[in-house]
């Protein structure tokens, strides 16, 4: 077979991918565009823009035993999880996820998105209603356009919606799925009154409990051990180990039936290939240093209201964080970019959140606490942060 070199054309005449270069050209005018940005292992900035919230990703302990697992078991898993891909450090994670957590059963996966992919997946289908909140994460949101089910979009944190939703769905079955700790703006889900709405019509609870996971609970135990309701038979947990265990992968935790039901059925699970050893390992140091350091979940709810409270000080428009994420509002996509690019030059990085990625199209600056960072260290950001807010034309409101 002969391949022309003549470019392909669409129906209506044109080359037939000059419309990327249109979309590229209307996302450059809105302020939208993004890049990669390679970090260098030797690198003195100031990191607020990563998810390492317990500052355990370099901590020798984890990195370590990543090491001696790579070193024992390989550098990848070798296959899915059903044919070669689990390993006894997998079992073993897994027992140990659920026992921290206080879960009956654990099912990991190579990432917190495949896991969210898998349960609701899974757990849905064309019988199914599900009642989303409005702020939920991608991975949740793609579970949900996958799931052929029936989708109701319920406002941000109204429970009261969410009833109604459940109350005159057309569907027997149905789950309601929200995030715990809200990644944007780190504000937390009434988990209870939530579950409430759940129990009296019938429903699931499916909590995404990535930002919850290492910082809120007993002991960093998560967002749903603290609500109380982690080892309900309706409630099914996910979480990620790349935040607070400062490793790779994801889990799904809840009862043993769901996830036998995960292995036979979730195709992220079946069809993927299984997490590397080396993030097992990691995962497992770090749920250990957690055991014996519990007052790591406490530093980095502290550094985050820290960091809160001073900028609130300087003037801006600042969330109160429930765990250790913390928002810092912009006027505009171009200026939230300019802010961050400029701190980013005075030796700051902190994370730019702007449209498509915010649901509420607000532009913003993310800044993630660290239970590692030093006084001195929330000193630098503040000062710099005030700093770069008057170069990107960002001005603070009158206090």
């Amino acid at each position: 077979m002969t391949v022309s070199t003549t470019e392909a054309m669409s129906s209506d005449g044109e080359p037939t991918l000059d419309w990327i270069d249109v979309r590229s050209e209307a996302r450059a005018k809105a302020g939208l565009t993004r890049r990669l940005r390679p970090r260098t292992s030797n690198s003195t900035d100031l990191d607020l823009a990563s998810n390492d919230y317990l500052g355990l990703a370099k901590d020798k302990r984890v990195a370590g035993a990543a090491a001696a697992a790579t070193l024992k078991w390989g550098a990848g898993s070798t296959g899915s999880r059903l044919v070669t891909g689990s390993t006894e450090l997998h079992a073993e994670l897994e027992f140990e996820l659920a026992n921290f957590c206080g879960s009956q059963s654990a099912l990991v996966f190579s990432s917190g998105y495949m896991a969210n992919l898998a349960a609701v997946t899974a757990l849905t289908g064309p019988g199914t209603a599900i009642v989303a909140d409005q702020h939920i994460h991608a991975s949740l949101i793609d579970g949900t356009r996958l799931s052929k089910a029936d989708v109701v979009v319920a406002d941000h944190c109204d429970v009261g919606k969410v009833r109604h939703a459940l109350e005159t769905r057309g569907k027997r079955r149905a789950i309601v799925v929200t995030d715990s700790v809200f990644s944007v703006d780190g504000d937390i889900a009434p988990l209870n009154e939530l579950h409430e709405a759940c129990r009296a019509t019938g429903a699931a609870l499916v909590v995404d409990d990535a930002h919850g996971l290492g910082v809120v609970g007993p002991g960093g135990r998560g967002a749903v051990a603290q609500a109380g309701i982690i080892k309900a038979p309706d409630v099914i947990t996910t979480l990620t180990l790349s935040k607070s265990l400062g490793a790779q992968g994801g889990a799904v935790l809840g009862p043993s039936r769901v996830i036998k039901h995960l292995i036979d059925t979730a195709r992220p699970f079946i069809f993927d290939t299984g997490l590397a050893p080396s993030s097992a390992a990691a995962a497992l140091a770090a749920i250990k240093i957690l055991r014996e350091e519990p007052d790591r979940p406490e530093r980095a709810l502290t550094v985050a209201h820290d960091l809160s409270n001073r900028l609130k000080e300087a003037g801006f428009q600042v969330s109160t964080p429930t765990a250790a994420v913390v928002s810092v509002r912009a006027p505009s996509p171009e200026q939230a970019f300019q802010w961050a690019e400029t701190c980013r030059t005075s030796g700051v990085v902190v994370g730019c959140f702007r449209p498509p990625s915010v649901p509420d199209q607000i532009s913003r600056l993310r800044l993630t606490a660290r239970a590692d960072l030093t006084e001195a260290d929330i000193e630098r950001a503040v000062r710099v942060i005030r700093e770069s807010a008057a170069s990107a034309g960002v001005g603070s409101r009158p206090r």
